[in-house]
C-alpha cells in the first residue's frame, strides 16, 4: 500500500504542471464547480456497485493520516489499531501550492485512499490504486473552505462540503460512478465564523454520520447528520462540545483511530504535541479526556487530513 502511495503521490507532482494547464482550457471561470471524472462504460458503473469501505468490526472507518510540511512534502501515517499512528513514510515534494487537500476513497471499490487538492481554482484527483491522476472539477475558487465529511447522506459513497464567501455551507453527494450530484445547500449562513471542519463518521451513536465545526473563538460544535439528502435538512441543531480549542493548530478525523468501533478526533496543538480524544457516541458528551499520541515534531505540518 504504502508503495502505491508513494507512486500515485510522484505521479500527482509530475502531472500539476500539465493538469494546470488543461484547467485554463477547459475554462477554470465557470461560476460551479463542474462535476468531478466520470468512469466510462457499462463495466466501470458494474464495478461501482459492489464497492466496499475499510470498517472497523461494527463499522466505523479507519483511516490513516496525511500531513503536509510547510515545504509542500507529503507524509503518510497508517494507524496502529489501538490508538496513534506508525512512523510517518515521506511520499515526496510539490504540493507546497495546493489547498484544500482531503481524502476520499474512490479507487479499487473505494479501497484505496484517494487524495483531493486544489491548484487556483481547479480541483484535483490522484488515484493511491490505479493510474488516474486528472482534473476532477473546475470552478472551485469560489470555496473558500473544502472537505470531505465522508459519507454523510445515507448513500455508500463519499461526500465533498465547501464553504462560499458568503458563509454559506454547500453539499455534494457521491455517486457510484465516481461523480459528485448537484449540489445542496446544508448551511444557510454563518459559517464564516467556523475555522476548522472535521468528521468523518458517527459521533451521537444514531448510525448516521456527523459534521464538527470550530469558531473562531475556540468553541467546539457537533451538527448531527440527518441522512437526508435534502437542502437544508442534511444537518440537524447543533450541540456545543467543548471551549477552549484555540490552542489546537489542526483537527481532524481519520474515522476510528483506537478500535474501539467509535468515531475520534485528533488534534495537534501550537507546541507540535499530537493528541486523540476517543469518541463516546453520545451526543452529550461525544468525546473522552484527551490522550497524547504524538509528543513533538507535529507543529512542522501546516496541514493535517
Amino acid at each position: 500500500m504504502l508503495r502505491q502511495l508513494g507512486r500515485s503521490m510522484r505521479r500527482a507532482v509530475l502531472c500539476t504542471a500539465g493538469l494546470a494547464a488543461a484547467a485554463l482550457a477547459v475554462g477554470a471561470a465557470t461560476v460551479l464547480p463542474s462535476a468531478p471524472w466520470a468512469p466510462d462504460g457499462a463495466a466501470a458503473e458494474a464495478q461501482a456497485t459492489t464497492q466496499a469501505t475499510t470498517q472497523s468490526a461494527t463499522g466505523a472507518p479507519v483511516l490513516p493520516l496525511f500531513a503536509r510540511t510547510t515545504d509542500g512534502r507529503l507524509y503518510f501515517y497508517e494507524p496502529k489499531g489501538t490508538g496513534g499512528f506508525k512512523p510517518g513514510v515521506n511520499l515526496g515534494g510539490g504540493f507546497g501550492d495546493a489547498k484544500a487537500l482531503f481524502q476520499a476513497g474512490f479507487s479499487e471499490s473505494r479501497a484505496g485512499r484517494d487524495i483531493f487538492f486544489q491548484l487556483d481554482t481547479t480541483l484535483y484527483y490522484t488515484a493511491e490504486r490505479g493510474n488516474d491522476t486528472k482534473i476532477h472539477g473546475t470552478g472551485w475558487g469560489i470555496y473558500n473552505l473544502t472537505m470531505s465529511p465522508g459519507n454523510m447522506v445515507g448513500t455508500t459513497d463519499e461526500d465533498v462540503i465547501g464553504r462560499d464567501a458568503a458563509g454559506a455551507l454547500w453539499l455534494y453527494q457521491g455517486r457510484s460512478t465516481g461523480t459528485l450530484a448537484t449540489r445542496i445547500r446544508i448551511g444557510t449562513g454563518g459559517w464564516n465564523g467556523m475555522n476548522a471542519l472535521a468528521g468523518r463518521g458517527d459521533y451521537t451513536g444514531d448510525g448516521k454520520a456527523d459534521l464538527l465545526a470550530r469558531s473562531t473563538d475556540g468553541t467546539l460544535h457537533l451538527y448531527p447528520g440527518t441522512g437526508n439528502a435534502t437542502a437544508d435538512a442534511v444537518l440537524g441543531p447543533r450541540v456545543t462540545v467543548s471551549t477552549g480549542w484555540s490552542g489546537y493548530k489542526a483537527i481532524v478525523s481519520t474515522g476510528d483511530n483506537n478500535g474501539d468501533g467509535k468515531a475520534d478526533l485528533i488534534a495537534s496543538d501550537t507546541a507540535g504535541a499530537l493528541w486523540l480524544f476517543k469518541g463516546t457516541g453520545q451526543a452529550a458528551a461525544p468525546f473522552q479526556a484527551r490522550v497524547q499520541i504524538g509528543t513533538s515534531g507535529w507543529g512542522s505540518f501546516n496541514t493535517l487530513f
